[in-house]
């Protein structure tokens, strides 16, 4: 992906900026940065990704954020994966020197996962998946559907949890995606791509038991 691919508009470039932690953190390196600087980060809580060479970060998750996240892996396991893959949260999507991305659910590649490697490359994801939240609504709902497109992710899921939750289902159509899908708590999405999987959006949410 290059910066021509998508376009650094004063929008996406007051988005990406460093927002306050909750303590003292001193992060090494100084913007740009990179992704080799932001794998340097500490381990404070915070959610750290990169929009050429810009920050942009994310508190941690609440609790109902965590619930849609892990019914979603669970719910990826019991489908019937492709071989060769599997569903994990909130790995490292490296794009470019400048560009890593965390999605809070991937299926990604096996073999990769084995390689103890740090960042995943693009080809090596079937599907992404954000659950959206308050601090997080611009960058899902415009910059990340753009970014992983151009990335050439065959399936983007969007999980709005104040619709329901709605699932929001964005295919690849050539070098973008087409016109999102909507799939309301309380129906059945039926997905086919990139393979067959069937669930209620409200099972997401829904207590156990």
């Amino acid at each position: 992906m290059t910066e021509s691919e998508i376009r650094d508009t004063e929008w996406v470039t007051a988005m990406a900026t460093t927002e306050p932690t909750t303590g003292s953190t001193v992060l090494p390196g100084v913007p740009p940065f990179t992704v080799d600087d932001l794998l340097k980060f500490p381990d404070d809580g915070n959610r750290y990704e990169l929009f050429n060479g810009s920050l942009l970060v994310s508190p941690a998750p609440i609790g109902m954020h965590q619930r849609v996240s892990h019914r979603i892996c669970r719910i990826l396991e019991d489908a019937a994966l492709p071989a060769g893959v599997e569903a994990l949260p909130t790995v490292n999507l490296r794009i470019s020197d400048a560009d890593l991305y965390v999605p809070d659910v991937a299926v990604v590649s096996v073999d990769r996962t084995e390689t103890y490697a740090a960042t995943y490359s693009p080809e090596e994801f079937l599907l992404v998946v954000e659950v959206v939240s308050p601090s997080s609504r611009a960058q899902d709902r415009l910059l990340k559907a753009g970014v992983y497109a151009a990335a050439g992710i065959p399936v983007y899921w969007r999980v709005e949890m104040d619709e329901g939750p709605t699932v929001y289902v964005y295919e690849l159509d050539g070098k973008t995606y087409g016109p999102p899908m909507a799939h309301k708590a309380g129906t059945v999405a039926d997905l086919h791509a990139p393979f067959p999987v069937s669930f209620d959006p409200a099972d997401l949410v829904r207590r156990r038991g």
